[in-house]
């Protein structure tokens, strides 16, 4: 119990730890964030269920799996030996899904919630799959009564709700979709907020409804600051094809973890970020919250906000935060 109890924390932590890391990326790309964070935590997982346990002791056990395929074949033989594993399913599911075998997946998960059938995470992600598996990706009669299920059991649960409102638009049910997604629009940030809004508003439109009246403004960030970022002519020529620029803040003589970053991939030189509140990574942690800022601008060609020899990068610049700073960055030098 102890070990399991650890393992979990462990995963909690290691999921906050890559939400972090891979926040710009997420913010630029999404799709490919959500992959890659999704990626590692399988890969992460799987070699847990299969190597990391006290079963790793014994000699015929200790061989980690070389391939996403290979775990898949080893976990479905220690589920065979021990079909009781709710997380080792999971961990199944998950797997057949990124080798997109989404009939698989769904199996898995119903396994899963046959084992944890009050769990509202469990039954968001098992619907999904079976929306997944589905050739029209429609959302079958027991998977809406999954999401329904988990919202009983947890009305705040945002991707059972999401899921639900798809459910139901795609039933018809429009003015329903509408009433199951407006509670997100105070649980959501600005930018989700934003693009959920325009859902809602097809679906209002579909049910014969008016659009939902304008967001209110949202309050000016208590920090703005501006730098111009140039690059120095001489690493011009070296310039990698497809990098991108990140622009950083953070504290000074703290920790090298941003307080906000900016990454954009840009088409010339110089360019002109803005640094706001918006791009904390931590509600906890704002830009506003700090009286002095450390900006630097790097040119990562892996795309990847942790320096990497090869970079390009600027000397730091410290300056005193405020409603309007400004800033210049040069980039001009070659990361060791």
């Amino acid at each position: 119990m102890v070990m399991s109890v650890f393992v979990i924390a462990s995963l909690v932590l290691a999921l906050l730890v890559l939400a972090l890391v891979l926040r710009p990326v997420w913010r630029d790309r999404p799709l490919a964030g959500a992959g890659m964070l999704a990626g590692l935590l399988v890969t992460t997982g799987l070699l847990y269920a299969l190597v990391g346990t006290p079963r790793a002791l014994d000699a015929s056990q200790r061989r980690a799996p070389e391939s996403l395929s290979e775990a898949i074949v080893q976990l479905t033989a220690e589920l065979e030996r021990d079909p009781n594993q709710i997380e080792g399913w999971r961990l199944l599911a998950r797997a057949h899904a990124a080798e997109g075998r989404f009939a698989e997946s769904r199996d898995a998960y119903a396994r899963a919630v046959l084992l944890a059938p009050d769990e509202p995470a469990l039954l968001a992600e098992a619907a999904e799959a079976r929306a997944k598996a589905d050739p029209s990706r429609l959302f079958d009669e027991t998977a809406v009564a999954m999401l329904r299920h988990a919202l009983e059991i947890e009305p705040q649960h945002q991707r059972a709700r999401w899921f639900l409102g798809i459910a139901r638009r795609q039933a018809g049910a429009a003015a329903e979709a509408v009433a199951i997604w407006e509670p997100l629009l105070a649980q959501v940030d600005a930018t989700t907020a934003a693009s959920l809004r325009e859902q809602i508003d097809l679906a209002r439109a579909d049910a014969g409804m008016a659009p939902l009246p304008p967001a209110p403004e949202t309050a000016a960030s208590p920090a703005t600051i501006t730098a111009s970022v140039s690059l120095d002519p001489a690493l011009a020529m070296r310039y990698p094809d497809g990098a991108s620029v990140f622009v950083i803040a953070r504290r000074p003589g703290g920790p090298p973890m941003p307080v906000a970053v900016e990454k954009l991939q840009p088409t010339g030189f110089p360019l002109t970020v803005t640094l706001t509140d918006a791009d904390s990574l931590m509600p906890t942690a704002r830009l506003s919250d700090l009286p002095q800022v450390e900006l630097l601008a790097r040119v990562s060609a892996s795309g990847d906000a942790t320096p990497r020899a090869g970079d390009f990068e600027s000397a730091p610049v410290v300056v005193e935060n405020g409603a309007e700073v400004s800033a210049a960055l040069m980039i001009d030098r070659v990361v060791e």
